[in-house]
Order: structure tokens, then C-alpha cells, then sequence
């Protein structure tokens, strides 16, 4: 049936009667771009894998990405902005108190779902909160705090957050992330500020064409179709470090694999003609994985060339193949702190090796492959320490060159123990937050997470799920003990990332291929 011959759509959303043509388009498109409802973010659309748009259909969680619109016509749709204030506050407010939002991408999706599951089954235990979460990614929290905030949110009495100074909390913030950031219970419901969520009504939409440049539509689906958009896909090859490790004697070797920083928003930015782009960096860092977008610019010129405001985009395949991937190492060293180190060339890696194993001799080699970034976490200097703490068969305190913050981990008993150093606390939820996240992307690191890289350099791996990430099921319990320490505040979540790296390489066996195939719970 032709669009035009279709009956419109009909819905209830958030307690409104809205009416919509029929293109064929999913539940996240009528919300997001028919109704300019932003709460629901677009992290994978339409691989339906990352959560973030999950809503409530009749009360049930749904993703939206891959709901066809058509079939919840004439039902009741609730995004976040729906739920009753009453309930929409202790959401938000619960999520505060605990550290359950850093950025607030995935967190509107996270609470329609643990909504919905309060309304199932208001006792819900840990372990079932752990599977409804099964639907979800947070590359942020690692999980532990989600989980805080749904046991801080069902408890009877109010959520208190009058002692809290999130000005100061802010800053915090900032200095983990590296980008200004604002703590706030209007952030776990995703408000932001994320660039594509401030775009203005009527803004010309532009995405990658695969060939460079950049198709320009009226609307996102008029501009993905003239680009010829390719579905992503997850490939059955396992990933394996691309360079051979240098010859030697040595107590400990290390090879590793191209690995996707898998910050949840895809890039974005927009532009009006003549003005200054939003930047992609809206509320957080993606681990500097979005230093050098190419968005900014396009948003720029594309806008003056059309004299309207334009958007541009990244969809989820755009950012595993345009974005920049952690550079692969191979390395041997030996006990008394002297080796090697192979490095895919990157600017910048030498001196971050250097820095903190100056008795390593750095190799930079060419090899096909995606984009690589010094400015990713911690990169070359995390990989060069926990080779030295493996050939050492001993785990010693970690101190961040850039920053001076320490750390140290142990895995006992089946709990990821950290202790972080970094200057004035300024908010010790926000701090116990970030290295909390720190800690299970570095498990995540070791055990799991790798992109499939064909001999041509060619990325194999298109889909979120396929990056590796550790899920809430996954994650053992981490405990962040936070430590006074002298003069200004310093980001501790880089120190922390690296000692649970080489605390989960050791307690495994310093396994030289990553990821390992570890599990932890």
C-alpha cells in the first residue's frame, strides 16, 4: 500500500491522543522525529540492542527502535516525560543519590524499564533486576549503581538530596569526564543536552553517504535512504591482535586486539547558517572518543551551504567505522622492567609508554586497520603498566602520569576491591561512580570486548552487542574506597581503569591474548 493511501497512525503518548502519517516508520521515529519527543535516545537504531529507547507500551518495557509503529496504534505509549511526577522524581532523584547516571543517554530507557518492573513486580531482587537490565548497555556506571538506585528507589521513605552540593558534584563530573557536565536529577531522565535533542524543528538532517561526503534530506529517513544505508551486522570471525609479538625472552607478554570506546550517543552536532556547531561533547566525555568528530565541521558547512539549520548524524554503524578504536599492543617485559612494546602508529603513544615504562623499547608499526586515538582512556600507558605488574607477577599501586591520582585493586572472593587518591573529593557518590564505571570497563577490557578486523583493515563487527561489553549479569560486585588526598581535584577513574586492568589480568593467569574469554561471576 502506497504511504499516502495508509490510514495515519493513532496513539495515546503520554497521556495525549496524537495522529501521525504512516510511513512505515518505527515507534522511535514518530517519537523522536514526528512528535519531537527526545527522552528516548537513538543509540543503535535499528539494531535494537543498546535499550536506550525502551519505553512503555501498555505499561510493558518496549524498544522502540524496532516497533513498528503500525502495530501499537491505538495503544498507550509513556515515555519517561509520561510517568507520574511523583514516580518521574524518585526515578531521577534515586539515581542521583547513588551515581546511576552519569551522562543520562541510557537512563530514560533504564527507568521506563526497572518502571516497569516495579509495576510487575514491585520486590524485585537483584538478581532479577540483573536480567531485566539484559536489554540494556551503560558503558558509564558499570551496573553496580543502577542497581543502587532501583534498591534506594523502592524504599518507603523519601529520597533525600538536600545535603548534597551538585554544583560541586558537577565538577566532579567535569574533571572525570573531561567535558563540562551537570549533575541533576533532570539528567538521569535524559535532559542533558544532548546536541541531537536541541536541534531545531525543521533542521535539514544529514548522515555519512559511505563515500566521504554527506546526504542531505529533509527529514532522517529521507537522508539515510539517499545514503544507501547498510544494515550493521555482527560477524562470526573472533577478533585477534593484529600484530605479532617482538621476539625476546620475556616473564610476561601482551597482545591486544582493536577494541570500540562505545560511548552510547552516537556523534552529533547542528548547526544554524553562520552560527557555531553544538558540540558532540554535550554531557560527556566518550572517553575522548569524540575529540576530532567530523560532525562539527559538517554541521558547519553544510549549513552555511543551505542557508537552514542542519543536523547532522552518526548512526551506530558510522561511529565503529568512522570513530577512533584503542590502539593495538603486543609487548614482552621482563621482571626487572625492561622490553618491548609493538604499537599500531599512533600520535602521541610513545610518550604515554614512556611515561610510565620508560625501560620498554616502543615500536610503532603500520597496519591496515580503523581510525586509533592516543586520547582514548588511558591508552598505551594502561597496556604498557599492566604488562610490567604481569612480568612482576605482583600488583603495585597505579599512578596516572597525567594526573597524579593513584589507585590500587585486588579481586577477592569473587568482589573488585579499589581504593582511588585524587585530590579534593569535591562528591564522593560522583567519584565512587566514575571509577566504579572505570573498574568494569577495564574487566570488560581484559575479558570480553574486541572488533573483528579483516587483513584489509576492514571493521567485521557493526552491531553494539558485538563489541565484547560486560552486561549487569556479567559484572561481579565492585567496592570503590574513596581516599583523601592533598591539593585539587584530579581525575581518579584513569588510575582506576588501569589497576583493575592488571588486578584482572593476574587474578586470571596473565593470559597473553585479549580479550581472555575470563569470566567473572
Amino acid at each position: 500500500m502506497a504511504t499516502g493511501s495508509r490510514p495515519p497512525i493513532r496513539l495515546d503518548v503520554d497521556g495525549r491522543s496524537v495522529e501521525v502519517p504512516d510511513r512505515g516508520q518505527s515507534l522511535l521515529a514518530v517519537l523522536r522525529e514526528d512528535l519531537q519527543i527526545r527522552s528516548p535516545k537513538d543509540g543503535c537504531s535499528p539494531q535494537g540492542q543498546c535499550g536506550c529507547c525502551t519505553v512503555l507500551v501498555d505499561g510493558q518495557p518496549r524498544v522502540a527502535c524496532v516497533t513498528p509503529a503500525r502495530r501499537v496504534a491505538g495503544r498507550a505509549i509513556t515515555t519517561v516525560d509520561g510517568l507520574d511526577p511523583d514516580r518521574q522524581r524518585r526515578w531521577a532523584e534515586a539515581f542521583t543519590a547513588t551515581g546511576g547516571s552519569q551522562c543520562g543517554f541510557c537512563t530514560p530507557g533504564i527507568v521506563c524499564r526497572l518502571e516497569g518492573l516495579a509495576r510487575r513486580t514491585p520486590d524485585a531482587d537483584e538478581p532479577a533486576v540483573e536480567q531485566a537490565l539484559l536489554a540494556h548497555l551503560c558503558r558509564c556506571t558499570g551496573w553496580r549503581t543502577i542497581l543502587d538506585a532501583w534498591a534506594v528507589a523502592r524504599r518507603p521513605e523519601p529520597v533525600d538530596l538536600g545535603a548534597r552540593d551538585l554544583e560541586a558534584a558537577s565538577r566532579r563530573a567535569e574533571i572525570e569526564g573531561g567535558t563540562p557536565q551537570r549533575v541533576h536529577p533532570d539528567v538521569a531522565l535524559g535532559r542533558g543536552g544532548f546536541a541531537d535533542d536541541t536541534a531545531p524543528a525543521g533542521a535539514l538532517v544529514a548522515v555519512p553517504d559511505g563515500t566521504g561526503g554527506w546526504a542531505v534530506g529533509e527529514t532522517l529517513a529521507e537522508a539515510r535512504a539517499a545514503a544507501g544505508k547498510i544494515q550493521g551486522r555482527r560477524t562470526t570471525i573472533e577478533p585477534h591482535p593484529p600484530l605479532p609479538a617482538p621476539p625476546g625472552d620475556w616473564d610476561a607478554e601482551l597482545r591486544t586486539t582493536w577494541v570500540e570506546p562505545a560511548y552510547l550517543e552516537p556523534d552529533a552536532a547542528w548547526c544554524e547558517p553562520g552560527g557555531s556547531p553544538t558540540s558532540p561533547l554535550a554531557n560527556g566525555g566518550a572517553f575522548g572518543g569524540k575529540l576530532d568528530s567530523p560532525v562539527v565541521a559538517a554541521a558547519r558547512a553544510l549549513a552555511d551551504e543551505h542557508g537552514r539549520p542542519v543536523r547532522v548524524l552518526f548512526n551506530r554503524e558510522d561511529t565503529v567505522r568512522l570513530g577512533p578504536k584503542r590502539p593495538p599492543v603486543s609487548g614482552g617485559a621482563r621482571r626487572d622492567g625492561t622490553g618491548a612494546l609493538r604499537v599500531v602508529r599512533t600520535p602521541g603513544i610513545a610518550a604515554a609508554i614512556a611515561a610510565v615504562a620508560p625501560g620498554l623499547v616502543v615500536e610503532e608499526l603500520d597496519v591496515p586497520g580503523p581510525p586509533i586515538s592516543a586520547a582514548l582512556r588511558a591508552a598505551g600507558w594502561a597496556e604498557a603498566t599492566v604488562l610490567l605488574a604481569g612480568a612482576r607477577g605482583a600488583l603495585a599501586p597505579v599512578v596516572d602520569p597525567t594526573t597524579g591520582a593513584r589507585a590500587e585493586a585486588e579481586i577477592v572472593d569473587g568482589t573488585v576491591r579499589v581504593q582511588v587518591q585524587a585530590g579534593e573529593v569535591l562528591d564522593e557518590t560522583v567519584l565512587r561512580s566514575y571509577c566504579t564505571g572505570a573498574a568494569h570497563m577495564a574487566l570488560s577490557w581484559v575479558s570480553s570486548e574486541g572488533l573483528a578486523v579483516d587483513d584489509d583493515g576492514t571493521v567485521l563487527d557493526l552491531t553494539i552487542r558485538s563489541f565484547g561489553i560486560l552486561r549487569a549479569t556479567d559484572t561481579p560486585p565492585i567496592e570503590v574506597e574513596v581516599l583523601p588526598g592533598d591539593g585539587p581535584a584530579v581525575r581518579g577513574s584513569d588510575a582506576v581503569f588501569t589497576a583493575v586492568a592488571a588486578a584482572a589480568w593476574l587474578h586470571g593467569g596473565c593470559i597473553p591474548d585479549w580479550p581472555t574469554g575470563q569470566r567473572w561471576r
